[in-house]
């Protein structure tokens, strides 16, 4: 059984309570890490004009506290293997689903189930819908 680390879990504390719980979930399915949690101006708006997010602060659901959204990647991490982002989503999507919750995705933002209709691509994002 797989384990947050120390500095996954302090990122994760600072997340809506229905992400620790998802999260809470999905690591006895696959291995990963939390990147993010909640963002400061500063980090935001540098993610933003280095081009890793969309939104300049206080615009994004990083930038509440708690945050509504988070950041996971699968551990190892190798950016380069998508087919293991994209399990790792489908794994927090189920959980999600089976929790009540909805949850959105940063490879599928209009959440139809096609990650190839879209234009900008952020596989570690998952963020709560209210």
């Amino acid at each position: 059984m797989y384990k947050f680390g120390k500095t996954s879990q302090a990122r994760l504390e600072t997340s809506d309570d229905r992400l620790k719980e998802i999260s809470s979930h999905v690591i006895n399915i696959i291995d990963h890490t939390v990147l993010q949690g909640h963002r400061t101006k500063e980090e935001q708006n540098d993610y933003f004009h280095k081009g890793l997010s969309k939104l300049e602060y206080p615009n994004s659901k990083h930038n509440t506290l708690p945050s509504k959204a988070i950041d996971v990647a699968p551990y190892p991490i190798d950016w380069n293997d998508i087919p293991r982002f994209t399990q790792l989503v489908g794994a927090y999507k189920g959980v999600a689903l089976m929790l009540g919750y909805k949850i959105r995705c940063g490879c599928d933002w209009d959440g139809d189930g096609d990650i190839r209709d879209q234009s900008f691509m952020d596989y570690p994002h998952i963020e709560i819908l209210d």
